[in-house]
């Protein structure tokens, strides 16, 4: 399986990019992990990865989303980006993952890139933007790979993302990619509509015929202003998620990810851990992208290290959360998440004026905790990579 994943690396990928993805992802990304620990050690929080959501701007309205579109758009300004890349830089941070709205929609998109060359960005992307001229900018940054969410096949495509001909325009977004030699992935959100059709054999080989190298699966989380929480996954579905990811591990010449279990098959949750902060397109710090709340912003008259050192909604949160769960605290137990917004004075980031009202109004659910039924990892190489480089960072005990 290794053997036959470097080759599609080798044969699909410009080795301008390839060679990028190796050192600046990867070389400085575990950098950027041991950095992250040794701070924890020395009790200084700093994560190890930023995602910004630089706009709410966005063509397609996705159930479940928590991005609301507002006029005008909400983005974070170009100078805002490179401030904060340049703080995290200085903490020796070099990954960032870009989200919106759709941020193929933010103006000077290309500039973040080539601005911060010594950088590497992951995309995330609806595809429907991610046209030739698209996909050529970003083969010449050379320091971006873009994930693009699916969220089934055609009929479900159009019914969870409010749009026509999402999945065919998803389809030629990766033609587009692998005609320039990007190194690309594939983003999906699974819940009860579209297990069958994404949880498939069919599903994998059709995306490696594509030229995909890697494939992010996550369990759906109903948040935003169109939650259906009809769609979130039992705990038997859950199991099943993982199994199956565990297993094509073992046989699929492409990387399968997630970000929740670490390599004993634990849940985990990133934003528990430290690992990871969001910036919303307002500028506001938040623990995660859907819990749209934060007591601090970018735009504080502040460095980023002092306040994420200082900050108490950020340090309660992680202690609480992983305190309560080993899964995801929105998802099990919002009332918790709530007395936290309430302690700390957080305020609604969303956008919407409404977060708080929404966070009354969820019920607890299940998330990717499958504590008594933990899935180990079975690949060597995952099992390494989980339990040196992302696992829980004593966050629960």
């Amino acid at each position: 399986m290794i053997f036959k994943l470097g080759w599609r690396f080798l044969r699909n990928t410009r080795i301008k990019l390839l060679l990028k993805f190796m050192y600046t992802f990867g070389w400085k990304g575990m950098r950027s992990v041991s950095r992250f620990k040794k701070r924890l050690k020395r009790g200084r929080f700093f994560p190890a990865f930023l995602f910004l959501s630089i706009t709410d701007n966005c063509n397609l309205s996705c159930r479940g989303c928590w991005v609301s579109r507002s006029e005008p758009s909400r983005e974070l300004d170009a100078g805002t980006i490179d401030d904060v890349i340049n703080q995290a830089k200085k903490e020796g941070c070099y990954f960032f993952g870009i989200l919106g709205g759709e941020p193929l929609l933010y103006k000077d998109l290309a500039g973040i890139f080539s601005r911060h060359k010594d950088c590497y960005f992951l995309l995330f992307t609806n595809g429907i933007p991610l046209d030739k001229t698209n996909a050529m900018m970003l083969r010449k940054s050379s320091n971006v790979t873009p994930v693009i969410s699916i969220e089934g096949l055609e009929q479900e495509s159009d019914t969870r993302r409010g749009g026509h001909d999402v999945y065919r325009n998803s389809m030629l977004a990766l033609d587009n990619c692998r005609n320039e030699g990007l190194i690309t992935g594939v983003a999906t959100s699974i819940c009860k509509t579209n297990i069958d059709e994404l949880l498939s054999d069919e599903f994998v080989d059709d995306l490696l015929k594509k030229g995909i190298h890697y494939l992010w699966y996550y369990i759906y989380r109903p948040v935003g202003p169109d939650p259906a929480p009809e769609l979130v996954l039992s705990p038997e579905e859950v199991t099943r998620v993982r199994r199956f990811i565990v297993e094509k591990r073992r046989k699929t010449p492409m990387m399968i990810l997630d970000a929740y279990w670490d390599h004993q098959g634990k849940a985990l949750c990133p934003a528990a851990t430290g690992m990871s902060v969001h910036i919303s397109p307002g500028g506001a710090i938040e623990p995660c992208p859907p819990i749209q709340f934060a007591a601090e912003s970018v735009q504080d008259d502040e460095q980023l290290a002092d306040i994420f050192n200082n900050s108490l909604f950020l340090k309660n949160f992680m202690k609480e959360a992983a305190a309560a769960t080993r899964g995801c605290v929105l998802l099990e137990n919002p009332d918790l998440l709530l007395k936290l917004v309430n302690k700390h004075g957080a305020e609604d980031s969303s956008g919407r004026n409404v977060g708080t009202k929404e966070l009354v109004l969820m019920n607890a659910c299940s998330s990717h905790n499958m504590e008594g039924h933990e899935i180990s990892e079975k690949h060597w190489l995952y099992r390494f990579a989980k339990k040196h480089w992302f696992f829980g960072f004593g966050a629960y005990g």
